[in-house]
């Protein structure tokens, strides 16, 4: 259609091969008309109410908005219908071939009834307009950590020559005083070694004076002058020998020879120093903020979230529980674990430490992973087979593994530990009207006041709690601030809280023998568990999001045989929800 960087007219290019200039373009014919072809086209009957642009205007259109047809590729025929099923249009071929099963087909017409002034519309030009803004901010937000990175950089640069510059300034001063230490030795000793070459070189000229003066007695002395001066070169001679006896026997000649020992911490550097230091690359929350975008925007593209009238759990399986796990201060904290096996903090109340327990997928005690000999009042599941268990009064929270058998963290707080929760990046930890958030990347702690809660739990920067003497449930953002308060006449001394994947909060209502769930918005509840299905004074709850898993453990009436002991004993139930 276009030639010497012209749009020709579609029709008389067809019709003559003629090359005429387009003027404008047919919207629905979906063909470019010269002038002349224009008017035939507002004239004619079938096409008279055609929408057409200026090809100026077409041009300006996306090259992927050209490409876009108003007739089927498959059966060149005009889409006329609109499947919401395929959230495709279709033509009425397009019904035989592909859509006999489809129910929701809507004519296309209708659908396009006045969509460019449609909400939708407008709700995808500020969607447009967010994710501009996000990606700039999200940009900005970059080039700022680029240039915190630089300086840290610089930073670290400096650090690193300081501390070689440190280190050159140490090296020096040990070498400048191994330098004088040897100086002076060497002083001492060439100083000793020139005395006593005075005194030699003294007693080598008395003895060359003597020997002139021997050769000259010989030579010109008496008799009597030669033996009397024997006797003097005798005595002076005996003198210098037993000088140089006295020379050989002391330590005079021994050989002093300098050297220096190198010291064995400063040499073991060149073997056991192998590197200057780590650089590390510390990694914390981002505290970019952008603006959110809308939940239902893929709404046909992601399964819908259950209502709540749908959720009825299924009873799997009860825990079989130890003679000796049978009688305890109250019902024990259970816990489910990714693999499906479940903990159990077993709390005594005679003296006999406390224990936390390793329960089997098949409901059979497996072992003890640890013990405490202080009180533990809550545990949870943090993350890669680790639980935080709160150990009270103590003022201390602390971490297990539970594959090795052993703790390996202690997080030491300010206040009493009584409620543990944790998503695996954060630690929520509940005192008395104080809660610690540890984040568990740097443990750094963020204290906040606050209402105490009977029992906590954490999902998606939100903290959920019960308040059992005031029969509510409550919900808080991470910062403390309170959201939503829940209080129904289902709700009766509420105990163990959990919440599920889709942000549904489980309460164990322990009041009336209940298990209760709550909407995500806290603004409606429904019972789901009762006496009937075994719910018997519930006091905790928890579930596992990615599998679905829920346990129960309840406390159980006494029996008469220990109606005095003061003495409880457990039941747990595992349920798929």
């Amino acid at each position: 259609m276009a030639s010497s960087g012209r749009d020709c007219c579609t029709l008389c290019y067809d019709d003559d091969g003629s090359s005429r200039e387009a003027a404008t373009w047919c919207t629905e014919c979906e063909v470019l008309l010269c002038t002349d072809c224009e008017k035939h086209h507002t004239k004619s009957k079938a096409s008279k109410d055609h929408k057409t642009m200026s090809t100026k205007d077409y041009h300006n259109l996306p090259k992927y908005m050209l490409e876009i047809s108003s007739q089927c590729q498959d059966h060149k025929k005009k889409f006329e219908l609109y499947c919401s099923f395929h959230s495709c249009p279709c033509c009425v071929q397009c019904i035989t071939d592909k859509h006999k099963k489809c129910q929701d087909l809507k004519p296309l017409s209708d659908i396009l009834k006045q969509v460019k002034s449609s909400a939708s519309v407008q709700l995808f030009e500020k969607d447009l307009k967010n994710v501009k803004e996000n990606l700039e901010e999200i940009i900005k937000y970059l080039n700022s950590r680029m240039n915190t990175n630089n300086s840290q950089k610089t930073k670290a640069a400096e650090q690193i020559r300081s501390m070689r510059k440190s280190i050159d300034d140490f090296l020096n001063k040990l070498e400048q005083k191994i330098l004088d230490d040897l100086e002076s030795e060497h002083t001492q000793l060439k100083s000793k070694m020139n005395t006593l070459l005075q005194q030699l070189k003294t007693q080598a000229n008395q003895i060359s004076q003597l020997q002139n003066e021997f050769s000259k007695m010989r030579q010109y002395a008496t008799e009597l002058q030669t033996y009397v001066s024997l006797r003097d070169i005798e005595k002076t001679t005996s003198q210098a020998e037993k000088y140089i006896d006295e020379l050989k026997s002391g330590d005079n000649l021994e050989e002093k020879n300098l050297a220096v020992i190198i010291s064995s911490t400063l040499q073991s550097i060149l073997q056991d120093v192998k590197s200057f230091g780590n650089i590390n690359i510390n990694t914390s929350q981002s505290t970019l903020q952008i603006k959110p975008g809308r939940k239902d925007q893929a709404q046909n593209l992601v399964p819908a979230i259950p209502r709540i009238e749908v959720i009825k759990p299924t009873m799997l399986r009860t825990l079989t529980m130890q003679e000796d796990m049978q009688y305890e201060i109250n019902a024990p904290i259970c816990r489910i674990l990714p693999d499906g096996k479940c903990l159990i903090l077993n709390r005594h109340t005679y003296g006999r430490s406390h224990a936390l327990l390793l329960i089997g997928n098949d409901g059979i005690f497996e072992k003890k992973v640890t013990t405490f000999r202080e009180y533990p009042c809550d545990a949870c599941y943090v993350t890669n087979n680790t639980v935080a268990v709160g150990l009270g009064i103590s003022k201390k929270t602390v971490l297990v593994d539970v594959e090795k058998n052993k703790i390996i963290q202690t997080i030491q707080l300010s206040h009493q530990c009584h409620k543990v929760a944790s998503d695996g990046k954060l630690l929520v930890i509940n005192g008395i009207q104080t809660r610690t958030i540890v984040n568990l990347n740097d443990m750094s702690q963020t204290i906040l006041e606050g209402e105490e809660a009977t029992q906590i739990s954490l999902f998606e920067d939100y903290i959920y709690g019960t308040i059992f003497s005031e029969n509510k449930v409550c919900c808080y953002k991470i910062t403390g601030e309170l959201l939503w308060t829940f209080q129904h006449h289902d709700i009766n001394c509420p105990e163990g809280i959990a919440l599920d994947k889709n942000g549904f909060v489980y309460i164990a209502s322990k009041g009336n023998n209940s298990i209760v769930v709550i909407s995500q918005d806290g603004k409606i509840c429904k019972t789901i568990l009762s006496e009937t299905d075994g719910i018997n004074y519930p006091v905790y709850i928890d579930i596992h999001r990615e599998t679905g898993m829920m346990i129960v453990s309840s406390e159980v009436k006494q029996t008469s045989a220990k109606k005095n002991s003061g003495d409880h004993y457990f039941t747990a139930i595992i349920y798929k929800i």
